[in-house]
């Protein structure tokens, strides 16, 4: 009860704003592992999450997603996680996008002050079947992450004709300053390193069923003995997703 009632005040926030919305979108999703950057938020257990988006005019967007954290020691011991994103997008031509966001980290139930912001931008391509992007993430010096972070990440994706599976594959690498070696472990649990996946995705209207393979170059030997850096899940790992969207 206590992660539905969770989920269920991150969604209202959103589906709360004004009539001036131009669409709405959602999603939910059960996994076995939430996964960012080739890390673990969920202290390698199963997490259900639920998302909505609010389009808003001249291109800008607000939306929330909400995720079981399962009292992962990376969120301080923290239920949930909502990542509360402002958005704006723009075709720039010639099958180019490019988008700009900011978006807030706010941990539900954590020990200590584990909230922080991160901005962003990025450009994504699309032939056919095929996109391929490219995305800059950037998280300004903070108490709750022991310093600065800086991530720089390239995905592609596409779709097998004539079926519903689609390729997809990421690669990226996180960066940044340290001030507090124990916080700064949470994104970096062995300072810079480099995390990859490949997955694929099976369509069928609003129901996807996706597989994923994620892992990072993290070497168990230096990771910083810090309470927030959940070295049994910064290894290469096999997820596995549901989700429904609206």
């Amino acid at each position: 009860m206590r992660y539905a009632e969770i989920i269920t005040a991150g969604l209202l926030m959103v589906t709360a704003l004004p009539a001036a919305a131009q669409s709405f979108s959602g999603s939910v999703e059960a996994e076995t592992d939430e996964r960012r950057r080739g890390l673990s938020w969920s202290e390698g257990k199963a997490a259900i999450a639920a998302s909505a988006t609010v389009g808003l005019p001249a291109g800008f967007d607000i939306g929330a997603r909400v995720t079981t954290l399962r009292d992962s020691p990376r969120a301080g011991g923290a239920d949930a996680v909502i990542d509360g994103t402002l958005g704006y997008s723009a075709d720039l031509g010639g099958g180019v996008r490019g988008e700009a966001f900011a978006v807030a980290h706010l941990f539900t139930g954590a020990r200590g002050g584990m909230n922080y912001i991160e901005g962003g931008a990025g450009l994504s391509y699309q032939l056919g079947p095929a996109q391929i992007g490219a995305d800059l993430r950037y998280a300004p010096s903070q108490s709750a992450i022991g310093g600065d972070n800086l991530y720089l990440g390239a995905h592609a994706n596409v779709g097998i004709p004539a079926t519903p599976f689609t390729l997809t594959a990421s690669i990226g690498r996180s960066s940044g300053s340290v001030d507090d070696a124990l916080r700064a472990a949470r994104l970096r649990p062995a300072g810079t390193y480099s995390d990859w996946l490949v997955g694929v995705r099976h369509i069928t209207g609003p129901l996807t069923l996706g597989l994923d393979y994620s892992g990072t170059n993290i070497d168990r030997a230096d990771i910083v003995a810090s309470p927030y850096a959940d070295p049994r899940n910064s290894g290469d790992r096999l997820t596995a997703r549901a989700s429904f969207s609206f």
